[in-house]
This record gives structure tokens, sequence and C-alpha cells, in this order.
């Protein structure tokens, strides 16, 4: 797929927040961190470049390239998907983050990120 659809980036824009919250919190001021590198397609889609350590940075060049690569349209939630294409590790790994960031920033008042969570 060339270019990614609204929704793609909507769901890769959720999934770099939740990300981004995560290494704040998790790695903070230890790690060293330096601005996310995006596809040209996605740099119109944020606003700011989130700062990333090297791990978390990863995760999310892996996510964007299962993202770009997955063969369902429309794709359904990763958790309700029939297609597992997230490796065991990294499929923990985004489990985790999730479960931490979600709760947390619901709690902040993300209330738009609340509906996203359930679905």
């Amino acid at each position: 797929m060339e270019q990614f659809t609204d929704k793609q980036k909507k769901d890769l824009k959720v999934l770099i927040t939740f990300v981004s919250f995560y290494c704040r919190a998790r790695h903070g001021k230890n790690a060293e961190q330096s601005p996310l590198a995006l596809p040209m397609e996605l740099v119109s889609a944020f606003k700011r470049n989130a700062h990333l350590c090297g791990e978390c940075a990863g995760l999310v060049a892996y996510a964007i390239e299962k993202r770009r690569r997955c063969p369902l349209d429309p794709k359904p939630s990763c958790k309700k998907c029939p297609v597992h294409c997230y490796s065991k590790e990294y499929r923990a790994r985004i489990r985790e983050v999730m479960a931490f960031s979600g709760k947390r920033m619901i709690m902040r008042g993300r209330l738009d990120l609340l509906w996203h969570y359930l679905f």
C-alpha cells in the first residue's frame, strides 16, 4: 500500500500518542530521546513530533510497517483481528503500552481515547 488512508492515519496517531505517554512515564528523562522519524505521508497528520527513546521508536516503526502491510480492508481492531501480524514479542509490548497508557490517559481527561480503548 502506497498511501495511508485517513483511518490508518488516525489509528497510527492514537498509537503514537499512547507510546509517547508510555515512554515519558516509564523511561522519562533517563533515556536519550530523539524526534520520531515518520514517513512523509504521515508527517501532515501530526501537529508536533513525538520524542521517543530508541526502544519505543523501534516499536512505533514496527507498528507503522505492519499497519502499512495489513491485508485486511477495513482492518478490525487488533484484539478482534483473525490475523495476528505482530510477532509475539511485539504483541506483548504493544499490549503493555496500551494497558499502561490507556488507563492513565483516560483518568487524566482524555475521553476521546475512551472510544478507541473500548472499541
